[in-house]
């Protein structure tokens, strides 16, 4: 489009910026009022509060200063516990602790009936056990376990106040420790058993239990570390498993088998109350040791249990009707002295010593232990007097050295008690003879040889002469050694070792086992040596057996738990020839004439052969019967511990007394077998010359004049007779 006949507008640059509108003024407002806060007079404290002031501001410093205190302190504690929940291994480790291993024993039927060391059982869990058992463990010792934090406050004060109303230190008696701080100390707080420390377990778990004001810190906090770490069936379950019982048991399992043959899972409610009730005091409410009052305190824990709704009254009242029984095994406690021999010939790393679980059969028997323990009791019950001290010891053996049963003193059911039948070395007395003769049939004597029964006297070094005296003060003149032996006459014996020679006799019992010094001089021959009962009972087994000696022993086999093969087995105790065989059945035979017409009558059993002999050493302070049946041979010992002499005690009296009770009930249900012995048509003899008669004396009439025997002859009589009495009892044999 043109623009002709108009002015061409003015070229303008476009503008880059447009000018902003105007923002509205604000409207005038009126300034507000400037408010300001007026200060508040302080308040007049007036009298009361200046005097309270004081204890105010002091209360306020308190309260600031124990807060801050308290928040640095739980921290603090707080670090504790974490640190010590770190060191915490996993429960598994913790639920076998012991340091030492365990030792079953099983008799020769392979029946297990005792245990030495720490006897386990195995590991069980909380949630494993009878439901009883545990519960009564919660009940008698813990009652707020599943509640509390490691700790019960309330229980250490209750426990506090008790022990200061006793008149004891706070800390000192009572504890008011929880299940868990209990679990804490058996677990020592985690400190390790430490050989260069302490040198036994007993000593390291005495330090274990130590209680001073820092170590029950220490326990209450590894407590709630515990607590952190574990479920309470966790630290229950290392409770139940460590907690010592009695008897050698280590945990539940171990004392529910000791003590009723069976599984912790399987006893019932009685018997996990008495179980409970060990805790206390295991020693002192031992079922072993006194049944009554375990059970006593077995009903105090039932009621315990009633109380907190664990059993009802009808459980807690059948309970108490059939309260729990020990098992046979654990009744019969049997073989103390047995297993404490057994102990001490095992090699120490395999027994006494052992850090692993071993396991024994021994040659033990249960039935002929019970025997040689009531008849011991019988002969003391009915023929010794009830206030007498005396002690005596048995010894039951094979004829190949097993020892099948041994009663160390009058009190059978014991454990690491003194074995007279074992340590005890006495004079042997008259019981020594038969090694005499063992070495002259060895060297030709015969059994019908003859020899004099005369006074002789032996010059001694130093000592002058010797003239050994007869039990009877009487010399019988000419006689054979078989009589000689049966009537136990001293100068025979002295002549016949003096014949074969001492050395040779010395060599014989030694070599039969009578492993002691013996005597040099002739009394050796009159038993003047010391032995034990266990060694001169071996000796006789080889006279029994033929002639060969035998070594004692009462393992047939150890072995390691869970193992198949053993470590060291026996099958015989049999050793070397002492003397030939022809030897020992006549010396068999003269101990089988010793019983049926000599000292050893006492001892002769109505249904099977006898052999034996007594021996009383001087003054009476020891007396024997060692003698055998073709089954067995038992050794009895009397005396006192103090070398006291018996009073109108010999060989042929109790000991044969107790020989022949023991015996009786040994074989009793046995066949009566021949003993290994010659048979002679008729016993030896030397024949004499009948005496002369002396002319009778006449007769003064006395009274009715009944030929009664007048006032000399009487009075000749009763002076023979005091003279006898007098001899029997100043004399040996």
């Amino acid at each position: 489009m043109s623009n002709s006949g108009r002015k061409k507008p003015t070229l303008v640059a476009d503008k880059r910026y447009t000018k902003a509108p105007a923002k509205p003024k604000p409207k005038a407002t009126k300034p507000k009022p400037r408010v300001t806060k007026r200060k508040t007079a302080p308040k007049k404290r007036g009298l009361i509060g200046w005097i309270l002031f004081p204890f105010i501001w002091t209360l306020r410093l308190i309260w600031r200063l124990t807060w801050r205190i308290t928040a640095v302190g739980a921290i603090l504690l707080a670090a504790a516990v974490a640190y010590t929940y770190a060191q915490l291994p996993p429960v598994e480790q913790l639920l076998d602790g012991r340091t030492r291993g365990s030792v079953t024993l099983l008799d020769r039927e392979n029946v297990v009936f005792s245990w030495r060391g720490d006897n386990f059982g195995g590991a069980i869990r909380a949630e494993s056990v009878a439901p009883a058992l545990k519960n009564a463990v919660v009940a008698t010792e813990d009652k707020r376990f599943y509640w509390h934090l490691g700790i019960s406050p309330r229980g250490i004060a209750s426990a506090m106040r008790i022990n200061m109303r006793e008149g004891r230190k706070p800390w000192k008696g009572n504890g008011g420790s929880t299940l868990t701080q209990q679990t804490a100390k058996l677990l020592c707080l985690g400190v390790a058993f430490d050989p260069t420390k302490w040198k036994n377990e007993t000593e390291y778990e005495a330090d274990c239990r130590r209680t001073t004001l820092a170590r029950k810190g220490k326990e209450a906090l590894y407590s709630m570390a515990m607590e952190a770490k574990y479920s309470k069936n966790d630290i229950l379950s290392i409770y139940l498993n460590r907690a010592y019982l009695g008897g050698g048991a280590r945990g539940f399992e171990a004392a529910a088998q000791l003590y009723f043959g069976r599984s912790a899972a399987q006893v019932s409610i009685p018997e996990a109350a008495m179980l409970a009730g060990l805790l206390k005091a295991p020693s002192v409410y031992s079922p072993t040791n006194d049944l009554q009052r375990a059970q006593d305190r077995a009903a105090t824990v039932l009621k315990l249990m009633r109380e907190q709704d664990y059993i009802t009254s009808a459980d807690e009242a059948a309970a108490n009707v059939a309260p729990a029984t020990l098992s046979k095994a654990a009744q019969a406690r049997a073989g103390g002295y047995f297993v404490d021999w057994v102990m001490d010939t095992a090699p120490g790393f395999l027994s006494s010593e052992t850090t692993e679980d071993v396991v024994i059969r021994s040659t033990f028997d249960t039935q002929l232990q019970k025997a040689a323990e009531d008849a011991l009791d019988y002969v003391f019950e009915n023929k010794v007097s009830k206030s007498s001290k005396a002690q005596a010891a048995i010894v039951v053996m094979s004829a190949d050295g097993a020892v099948r049963a041994m009663v160390g003193g009058r009190q059978s059911k014991v454990s690491g008690a003194f074995n007279r039948a074992v340590q005890a070395k006495r004079q042997t007395g008259s019981a020594f003879k038969p090694f005499v003769y063992a070495a002259a049939m060895d060297l030709g004597f015969q059994y019908d040889s003859v020899v004099e029964d005369k006074k002789i006297c032996i010059n001694t070094p130093g000592s002058g002469n010797w003239c050994p005296e007869n039990y009877t003060r009487n010399f019988k003149g000419d006689m054979t050694l078989t009589d000689a032996l049966a009537q136990s006459i001293n100068t025979v014996a002295v002549s016949v070792s003096e014949a074969v020679g001492r050395e040779k006799v010395r060599d014989v019992a030694e070599r039969f086992g009578i492993d002691n010094e013996l005597a040099d001089g002739p009394a050796l021959a009159l038993g003047a040596s010391e032995s034990t009962l266990l060694e001169m009972t071996g000796a006789y087994a080889g006279i029994l057996n033929g002639g060969r000696a035998v070594s004692p022993y009462g393992i047939r086999e150890l072995r390691l738990k869970g193992d198949s093969d053993p470590l060291l087995g026996q099958d015989g105790g049999y050793g070397e020839r002492v003397i030939t065989e022809s030897a020992a059945n006549q010396l068999t035979y003269m101990m089988f004439r010793a019983v049926n017409d000599g000292t050893g009558k006492r001892a002769k059993l109505d249904d099977r052969e006898v052999a034996g002999k007594t021996g009383t050493t001087s003054a009476a302070k020891d007396a024997w019967f060692i003698g055998f049946t073709a089954q067995y041979v038992v050794g009895v010992w009397m005396g006192y511990d103090d070398n006291t002499p018996l009073k109108g005690v010999t060989g042929g009296g109790l000991p044969a007394d107790i020989w022949r009770e023991t015996m009786t009930r040994v074989t009793s249900g046995l066949p009566a077998e021949p003993l290994p012995m010659i048979r002679p048509a008729k016993p030896p003899r030397v024949s004499r010359p009948e005496p002369v008669q002396q002319p009778q004396v006449a007769q003064r009439p006395r009274g009715n004049g009944n030929g009664q025997q007048n006032l000399e002859n009487v009075t000749e009589q009763i002076i023979r007779d005091v003279g006898s009495l007098l001899g029997k009892l100043l004399g040996g044999n």
